[in-house]
């Protein structure tokens, strides 16, 4: 028979006693009141680690832009705010990083003029006058115009038989910042709808050369103001803008064409000094350009031996105009 031995109490001594009292009066208050504080120094080190990265995070970032990828300049304006739901605010880009090979704004690349044959960039257009001639209402005749008057070395294209033809011709004059005036029959308007309004998006001057392209001094009054009335308004209803300027078909007008254009609300009848016709430049004077002439280009299928379009017409002209040392103008900045 196996006999266990029992474990004697321990004995309280008064030492034990008072330091058990002690520490009880101490630590209740404390726990009391939840302030309590662990003495095990192990723990406060936690404590006092944790407490640091909580402020970390708790601080406001600084509003110094700081670098972003690929070196572009990232702000910080608004940051540290909470947003609607609480979380912190997402802050944009001041300055979106550069991408290479991108195009510069306005959608025209530095060296378009190199893609339509040129050698160099078409010179920028003086400034034109502050003031300009102009019809003065349905009494006042209008002017007949063949060139601008100017000491500028600037001349004005202007287009009418054939402009429709060549798809890529909006392209070249939205590529090259080309001012051109285009004169439109109806029989012309009408189907190249699409086409011409992408030119006029591209800022060229869409005219009047009246409905019917008819020989306009062979008509009475009546029939003039209907060819040219009627045009000005298709155009106004199709394009948003009622034209200023009429090219009487064939370049030929009497005084019932200027009196129906007075009434129409025209400003000036526009002749030409210089034309293109098969790619080449003829002027009143020979090959020869003077400051302000009214330049009127035409195409026609299959008789322009440099090129067969529209477009390797006018870039052939345009290194003409470039080697006489001038640029293009505006034409309907001037009248």
């Amino acid at each position: 028979m196996s006999v266990r031995a029992r474990r004697a109490p321990a004995r309280t001594g008064p030492r034990r006693l008072l330091a058990a009292a002690l520490a009880a009066g101490v630590l209740v208050p404390a726990l009391l009141t939840g302030c309590a504080q662990s003495v095990d120094p192990i723990e406060r080190l936690s404590r006092k680690a944790a407490e640091k990265v909580r402020h970390s995070h708790d601080a406001a970032p600084t509003a110094t832009p700081v670098a972003g990828p690929g070196g572009g300049s990232w702000g910080a304006l608004g940051a540290g705010k909470a947003g609607a739901g609480g979380g912190p605010v997402r802050v944009a880009p001041l300055h979106a990083p550069a991408r290479h090979g991108a195009t510069p704004r306005g959608g025209r690349a530095p060296d378009a003029y190199r893609r339509w044959g040129l050698s160099a960039p078409l010179a920028p257009a003086p400034r034109p006058p502050a003031r300009h001639a102009a019809g003065a209402g349905p009494h006042v005749l209008p002017p007949v115009v063949d060139h601008v008057r100017t000491k500028d070395r600037v001349v004005f294209l202007t287009f009418d038989d054939g402009v429709d033809r060549d798809p890529r011709f909006a392209d070249m004059v939205r590529d090259l910042r080309l001012p051109v005036s285009v004169f439109l029959t109806d029989g012309v308007a009408g189907p190249g709808h699409d086409h011409f309004g992408k030119l006029r998006a591209t800022g060229a001057g869409v005219q009047n050369q009246t409905l019917n392209h008819h020989f306009l001094p062979s008509l009475p009054y009546a029939e003039q103001h209907s060819e040219i009335c009627g045009q000005q308004d298709r155009l106004k209803n199709r394009f948003g803008t009622r034209p200023r300027l009429l090219r009487p078909p064939f370049g030929e007008y009497d005084q019932n064409t200027l009196r129906a254009a007075a009434t129409c609300g025209v400003d000036a009848v526009v002749l030409w000094r210089a034309s293109v016709a098969s790619g080449d430049l003829r002027d009143v004077d020979g090959d020869r350009l003077r400051p302000g002439d009214i330049v009127r280009a035409q195409f026609r299928d299959g008789g322009d031996p440099h090129g067969t379009t529209l477009t390797g017409t006018t870039a052939r002209l345009l290194r003409r105009i470039q080697a006489q040392g001038f640029t293009v103008g505006r034409l309907e900045d001037y009248l």
